[in-house]
């Protein structure tokens, strides 16, 4: 910064020593201003670095995990080092419906969870969720990674929390002490689900008794009698270890629920537009760093619980015809207004 000094005659200054001191304070006065005006938005920076931090249910090395951590490091990149993300894994600040509870009020940062933590709270999020909606992983992807996806994540503001991204979680499939080929094979079963309208009703459909529980109990509920069965993805059956009590698998691929990264609305409006923009960016940047993982993981889990027992019914041996039918009506159940219809019939639609 240049300060322009007008020097002062030599009659001004010889008349009082004190207008020649005055003056040279005052220039030492400008000249510091600026630096301390620097010094004090350098403090004010730091001070506002943040760690935010994230809660999942999942182990620290399993793929929801590795992804928030690589979302935190580029965080860190696009903030020059001043935020980053801290992961509390294994449930430890609590089940996700605890941590979904703790970000609404702003206690908690953000958090991953499966979406169906949110059928209750944003009605969109339903839509992912319906049996037998996406052809294949590729429908999925071109959709919920697409413009549908974003208008499902656009929807979790109105309910105070910003949507960031979803990331895929696998084709959900039935596992318990026998094959299940048919809807014959699931009436009357006492089938864990994700705390959901939607998945309850979805056993329902099926003719099973849907018993709503957190992740975290499944395996003993399994082990005591007090679960016939329940439904999940390949990793999450052996990461829990859930093949240990109920050792067959049925490929009936149901549901394609996504897990979806949510920030607290509260601290998000607390943050300059820079920090949302690079959170948003980081999120985004996460999403093919997870897909990468998931694929991996998929293939390793299914090895794993195969050579520790477990039995595969292959999708072939299913009657899929059968459980779509069973199914279908939910469809309309669910997506029960016109904007919801809306969006199913463009997922249907992308080709």
């Amino acid at each position: 910064m240049h300060i322009a000094i007008t020097p002062h005659n030599a009659s001004q200054s010889s008349k009082s020593g004190k207008s020649t001191t005055g003056s040279r304070l005052s220039s030492v006065r400008m000249f510091c201003t600026p630096i301390a005006i620097a010094v004090l938005a350098f403090s004010a920076s730091t001070a506002m670095a943040r760690n935010f931090r994230s809660a999942d249910v999942h182990a620290k090395d399993f793929p929801t995990n590795m992804a928030m951590k690589y979302m935190g490091d580029e965080l860190s990149k696009e903030t020059s080092g001043k935020d980053n993300i801290k992961v509390f894994s294994d449930s430890a600040l609590g089940s996700e419906k605890d941590t979904v509870e703790q970000v609404k009020i702003g206690a908690l940062d953000m958090v991953r969870v499966n979406s169906s933590a949110f059928h209750g709270i944003v009605p969109e999020s339903v839509i992912p969720a319906l049996p037998f909606l996406f052809r294949d992983i590729e429908h999925f992807r071109k959709t919920i990674y697409g413009p549908q996806g974003d208008k499902i994540l656009a929807a979790f503001e109105k309910a105070g929390f910003v949507g960031l991204a979803f990331y895929e979680s696998g084709a959900r499939s039935i596992y318990a002490h026998k094959p299940i080929r048919n809807l014959s094979d699931t009436k009357g079963l006492k089938i864990r689900v994700q705390p959901s309208d939607l998945m309850v009703g979805l056993v329902s459909a099926m003719g099973g008794s849907a018993t709503p529980m957190p992740y975290a109990e499944v395996y003993t509920g399994l082990k005591t009698g007090l679960l016939d069965a329940a439904e999940n993805n390949y990793p999450s059956y052996e990461e829990a270890k859930h093949y240990e009590s109920a050792a067959v698998y049925s490929e009936t691929f149901h549901v394609m629920t996504p897990e979806v990264v949510v920030f607290s609305k509260k601290i998000w409006d607390t943050l300059s537009k820079e920090e949302q923009a690079a959170l948003r960016k980081s999120a985004r940047a996460s999403v093919p760093y997870y897909v990468t993982l998931w694929e991996a993981k998929e293939k390793e889990a299914k090895a794993a619980v195969v050579k520790g027992g477990a039995k595969i019914i292959p999708a072939s041996e299913i009657d899929r015809k059968g459980f779509v039918e069973a199914e279908k009506p939910l469809w309309d159940k669910f997506a029960n207004t016109p904007e919801l219809k809306s969006l199913v019939q463009e997922i249907v639609n992308t080709k």
